[in-house]
């Protein structure tokens, strides 16, 4: 007889199956499932760790159903576990890849914004440069007064203030004025070695002047701050608006349109710095790529990314645009002034380049800000133009009889 909780069906003899597949290759029965033969036999019908018993006085058919029912519910739960351990496998690999693959969308991002600002930044630099006289004028004292901004925010961040005592705020707000007014004053005057004078006299009293305890750091960091940020780039005022001797042999001059300048408005100081400006961009891209392909050698331990190969091949690329250039624009006359002038171009880059990133590195930061998308502030895309255009200047004035012409 069978007990009120269990059933007594035909009896049925437990025979365990390894598996059962259908013509999809997929089994129908798992490793734990069980088929009844037939035999009298009172029982508790357990499959796959099911507790659900077949009720009293259940009927063959009901049986069979609550059979099928049953496996196929075992093997569910034998599917579910599979992938259940899949997605616990997938779990445990895809952190790795997801980095990977974000890392290099991220860099793909970064050099698709860094090409795209590249390319607008010198087309704009290369009308403002064609202007010249205000336009260029007011958009370098722009840059001139981010850049002071810049460069004094560098100067009181945790990394430098460690070692030093940064100049007040106040006072690096007036020298961030006084940096965007040079460039101005040296178009209207012709010179600025008086204004400069005299702006370092103010602010020199001023830090002396000031209460609690002035600190030489204080001084030194303000005087090179209207050095390196206010009086270096008025050097390409004078290169591009001092300089106004006529490229006579420049072709462009010809067929340049009357209404904007005519032959007349392509100067030497034009066409200086069309070369200088693109020869220290062909420097910047070739040492670059270079430095990628076959950097082995650290050049200095100021700027880790730079390398010896990288900086040879800048070289090389600074020198042919240079020499190109001559001969396009037909100045200057001579192959070896214009292979002088583009090395001068490549020295004073990166020296430029060098000197930001050791005041980066001593500041402990990548960039000198994130005004510019793909390339940080203003001062990591013009340090290789501070120092140039006073060796540029220099250059031509002095060096190249009749300004090489």
């Amino acid at each position: 007889m069978a007990s009120s909780s269990f059933v007594e069906i035909e009896r049925f003899h437990l025979i365990p199956v390894l598996s059962v597949t259908c013509p999809c290759h997929r089994p129908l029965l798992s490793k734990n499932s069980l088929i009844l033969n037939r035999k009298k036999l009172n029982f508790d019908l357990l499959l796959n760790g099911s507790k659900t018993a077949v009720p009293v006085h259940a009927k063959r058919a009901t049986a069979k159903r609550w059979l099928i029912t049953s496996v196929a519910r075992a093997e569910a739960d034998s599917v579910d576990e599979d992938s259940g351990k899949e997605e616990v496998e997938k779990d445990h690999i895809s952190p790795a890849k997801e980095d990977s693959v974000s890392q290099l969308q991220q860099k793909a991002s970064q050099l698709k914004k860094r090409i795209i600002f590249g390319l607008g930044i010198g087309i704009s630099a290369g009308g403002i440069v064609l202007a010249g006289g205000w336009v260029f004028t007011v958009a370098l004292a722009v840059v001139v007064f981010v850049g002071a901004r810049e460069y004094f925010e560098l100067v009181r961040s945790r990394g430098i203030t460690a070692g030093m005592t940064p100049p007040p705020r106040y006072v690096s707000r007036v020298c961030s004025v006084i940096c965007a007014f040079m460039p101005v004053l040296t178009l209207y005057f012709g010179q600025i070695d008086i204004p400069v004078t005299f702006a370092a006299f103010v602010v020199a009293m001023a830090l002396l002047l000031q209460r609690g305890n002035p600190r030489f750091s204080q001084l030194s960091s303000t005087i090179f701050g209207l050095f390196y940020c206010g009086y270096l780039p008025c050097f390409w005022v004078k290169l591009r608006c001092g300089l106004a001797a006529p490229a006579l042999n420049t072709r462009m001059g010809t067929t340049w349109p009357v209404l904007l300048g005519g032959q007349a408005h392509w100067t030497v100081g034009l066409v200086a710095t069309l070369i200088s400006m693109s020869s220290i961009i062909a420097a910047d891209t070739y040492a670059f790529i270079g430095g990628k392909a076959f950097g082995r050698t650290l050049l200095t331990r100021i700027s880790p990314k730079k390398t010896w190969e990288g900086t040879i091949i800048g070289l090389g690329g600074c020198i042919a645009t240079s020499v190109v250039l001559s001969k396009v624009f037909c100045w200057p006359t001579s192959l070896l002034s214009a292979i002088a002038f583009g090395f001068l171009n490549f020295f004073g880059s990166i020296f430029g380049d060098l000197t930001e990133s050791m005041i980066k590195r001593d500041a402990g930061v990548k960039d000198s800000g994130s005004l510019i998308p793909g390339h940080g502030g203003i001062l990591d895309r013009s340090d290789s133009y501070i120092f140039t255009g006073a060796l540029a200047y220099s250059f031509v004035k002095t060096f190249l009889p009749l300004y090489g012409v």
